[in-house]
């Protein structure tokens, strides 16, 4: 193969007059380029590495530092009081160095240590800046006093150009919540979902707990927190992702639509509020490429390559690595194109067991690992299967057309998201951090594995990738502009040696994926009577009136019940932060919802609707800024399976089902482009599987001032749920709330009461 030769620096042939030695000038061209790559990456990455090290203050100010004490020498003044004298007589120089050279030498360690004392302090200051909160609990356009000032000073100890890893040191510790606060919270998110009866069963257990066993948990929780960055986040991934034996597809990876934008936004993370910006944690951006996660008996691990320089790219069962470097340099979006035709246009069949290979990640994780172990721990296996997850990531050129088409565009969505979601069960890598997807009619989205970031890391980096393609420029015949390196390599095969034994777990893995493939219902629409332009006319908070839509809704659907439901929200403004869990149904939003369907005057429901949004806005600022309930729980359980006691409180609590789990998909970008004239540039946003086997998975996306999109799923095994039918009172819900928020004078006041069910439930 003609790649083959490409890769041979050099051959030699032995002959009657002696060994005859043919370098390939072009291969050590090749060599020698990619080892100037690579040191160029490093010291790039050591270069941001000293700027982020020694941030809110530069490189440059150490010079000014130097500069400024040498100058004090001049004017026979000593700033350091001295201790440039005592640096002086203990530095260990040689007997030649003159004494004012000596002098110079101790000035500039003594305004090095300055300079570094400076940056400490200032960092400290910056920490402790960042761990007032307060702000999130201000009415909306009514800053107080102190967090003007906050602001002031946030401006003044924060640097300017932050890169993205700028704020890692100055972020605050995640806090660990008192117990009684966390048993408190807890008694009262499950108050309207139980009777008397078991709430008054559940507040014993709770206090028991409280005041023994609880307080003896929560010591080592306060020792680990002081010691590690977060006390939450390493445990949430290995036993709640990493220790998980079923498959992840559906139960763990997530996907996203394709998204297209004409603008990037800067390139750290932050919240923005009136006057400056707060950063977020960016640890989860570390492992976004070149990163897989290795299957084991016991438990998954991630792993993490600090470079790669190409892809691996499936079609038609077959796997090619894909140089995206020539002469070190990135390919162009032309040559990328080119090299991509050729994987099209090649004929070669699968190797033996190579087609659906990709099922052994798609199904149970023992498995897996065991036939990793067997069949991949040597020779071209091993070699394969390394280039795979060493890779930057995955690329799956699917033959299927997806997307808003046909003759019935709503079907043909849901048909889109489940092929993202788990497409063929063997065309794609599931192990892989991200699998990009594109179908043959040019749409695509993306498959995330999850243990590694959560959802916000990925759709930002979703976000810049279809900015940078909306930047580039097609031709007439529809290639991208530029020119083709003849020089390219061909894609390079993979090859396997796939034995009977191996085919056959590869078979029962497919088996095991298909079956859960086929029991996901999915339902995908686009809601556009009325966006959250109009929720906020009615003074009321986008994300709050949705999951007081979703409460409705369940109850309508579920025959009048309320559910343990769970909205994610993130806690990236602590360091190596992820998420935490705002417990939707509440008291408030219940007694709501109650009232509305129990012919409450429009009135009554209003001042009901308000005080649910106002509690659901309250839980939500809780859990962003530390004082969630479920993550203190669940780090309290991990410990007292490390002391090996037994709390039946704790082990009743993390064995709750959450039947409704919601997620609204992060947006940073949409607000800087017209969607109203530009409408192609929508997304419809992205998804994941439902949690509980009796439940429903939701993710909203609330795309500019007028569009809602809604991606449920559930499972068809299930006989109460239907993704379908929830879909429908989810839009029956939305336009009976804005009735009610936004009422017309010529109706009557009870509006609902026009409603069949209303009527009925009277």
């Amino acid at each position: 193969m003609a790649e083959a030769h490409q890769a041979v620096a050099f051959q030699f042939t032995v002959t009657p007059e002696g060994i005859d030695l043919q370098l390939s000038h072009q291969a050590l061209t090749e060599i020698y380029l990619s080892g100037v790559r690579s040191w160029k990456k490093r010291i790039i990455r050591l270069k941001n590495s000293v700027i982020t090290g020694v941030y809110p203050a530069s490189p440059s100010s150490w010079l000014f530092v130097v500069i400024a004490i040498l100058a004090t020498m001049y004017t026979r003044s000593d700033p350091s009081m001295g201790l440039i004298a005592k640096i002086q007589e203990h530095l260990p120089v040689s007997q030649s160095m003159s004494t004012q050279c000596q002098a110079v030498v101790s000035a500039v360690l003594f305004s090095t240590m300055l300079w570094l004392l400076l940056i400490f302090t200032m960092r400290l200051c910056l920490k402790q800046l960042l761990s007032y909160h307060r702000w999130m609990f201000e009415q909306h356009a009514k800053m107080s006093t102190t967090t003007k000032v906050w602001v002031a000073l946030v401006r003044i100890f924060s640097g300017r150009k932050p890169l993205l890893y700028s704020y890692q040191g100055s972020l605050p510790n995640l806090p660990v919540p008192a117990v009684k606060d966390t048993v408190k919270r807890y008694l009262e998110s499950v108050r309207p979902l139980m009777d008397d009866t078991e709430y008054e069963r559940m507040t014993k257990l709770a206090s028991e707990f409280e005041s023994s066993l609880g307080n003896r948990l929560q010591w080592y929780l306060k020792l680990k927190a002081l010691w590690a960055a977060n006390y939450v986040s390493d445990w949430w991934e290995e036993y709640v992702y990493l220790r998980g034996r079923s498959p992840i597809m559906v139960n763990s990876n997530y996907y996203g639509m394709v998204w297209l934008l004409d603008y990037l936004k800067p390139h750290f993370w932050y919240n923005r509020i009136p006057g400056t910006v707060i950063p977020l944690c960016a640890a989860q951006c570390e492992r976004i490429f070149n990163t897989t996660r290795t299957p084991g008996e016991e438990t998954d691990t991630v792993q993490h390559w600090q470079d790669s320089d190409y892809i691996v790219v499936y079609h038609r069962g077959r796997y090619f690595r894909l140089k995206v470097y020539q002469a070190g340099r990135l390919l162009s979006p032309r040559e990328i194109e080119f090299q991509i035709q050729r994987i099209l246009d090649d004929s070669s069949s699968p190797s033996k067991g190579e087609a659906k290979l990709g099922a052994l990640t798609a199904g149970d994780r023992i498995p897996w690992a065991k036939a990793r172990a067997k069949y991949f721990s040597s020779g071209v296996n091993k070699r394969s299967l390394d280039c795979i997850e060493k890779a930057a990531f995955f690329v799956t050129l699917d033959d299927d057309e997806q997307g808003m088409m046909g003759d019935d565009p709503a079907a043909s969505l849901d048909r889109y998201a489940k092929s993202l979601l788990h497409g063929k069960c063997y065309d794609r890598w599931f192990d892989k951090s991200f699998s990009v997807v594109y179908y043959k009619n040019g749409k695509n989205g993306i498959n995330a594995e999850h243990s590694f970031a959560d959802a916000p890391v990925i759709a930002h980096l979703w976000e810049v990738r279809s900015t940078e393609v909306n930047l580039l420029g097609y031709n007439t015949e529809g290639h991208c502009k530029g020119e083709v390196d003849s020089s390219l390599p061909q894609p390079q095969k993979l090859n396997w040696e796939i034995p009977p034994e191996c085919e056959e777990q590869i078979s029962q893995s497919l088996a095991v994926a298909q079956a859960l493939a086929d029991d996901v219902d999915f339902h995908v629409f686009s809601f556009r009577d009325f966006g959250k332009g109009k929720v906020k006319k009615c003074r009321a908070s986008p994300d709050a009136f949705i999951q007081m839509v979703l409460q409705l809704a369940y109850y309508r659907v579920s025959g009048r019940t309320f559910c343990l439901t769970y909205e994610a929200s993130m806690t990236r403004l602590f360091r190596e932060g992820r998420t935490e869990t705002v417990r939707s149904c509440s008291n408030e939003s219940s007694a709501f919802v109650r009232a509305l369907e129990g012919g409450e005057t429009a009135d009554v429901c209003r001042r009901l609707f308000r005080a649910a949004s106002e509690k659901h806005q309250q839980l939500y600022r809780l859990a962003m800024t530390g004082a969630g309930i479920d993550r203190h729980l669940f780090c309290l359980y991990v410990v007292s399976k490390y002391l090996g006691v037994e709390s039946s409180f704790l082990k009743e609590v993390l064995s709750e089902p959450w039947r409704l789990s919601t997620s609204q998909t992060p947006v940073q970008q949409v607000e800087l482009f017209d969607l109203v004239n530009h409408p192609e540039y929508m997304s419809c946003g992205g998804g994941f599987g439902p949690v509980a086997d009796d439940g429903y998975g939701v993710s909203y996306y609330i795309v500019g001032e007028n569009i809602i999109n809604f991606h449920i799923s559930c499972k068809h095994s299930c006989p109460d749920t239907d993704a379908h039918k929830f879909g429908d009172q989810i839009r029956k819900a939305l336009n009976d709330l804005i009735q009610l928020l936004s009422p017309n004078p010529k109706e009557p006041s009870k509006p609902e009461e026009s409603r069949p069910e209303a009527k009925k439930d009277k």
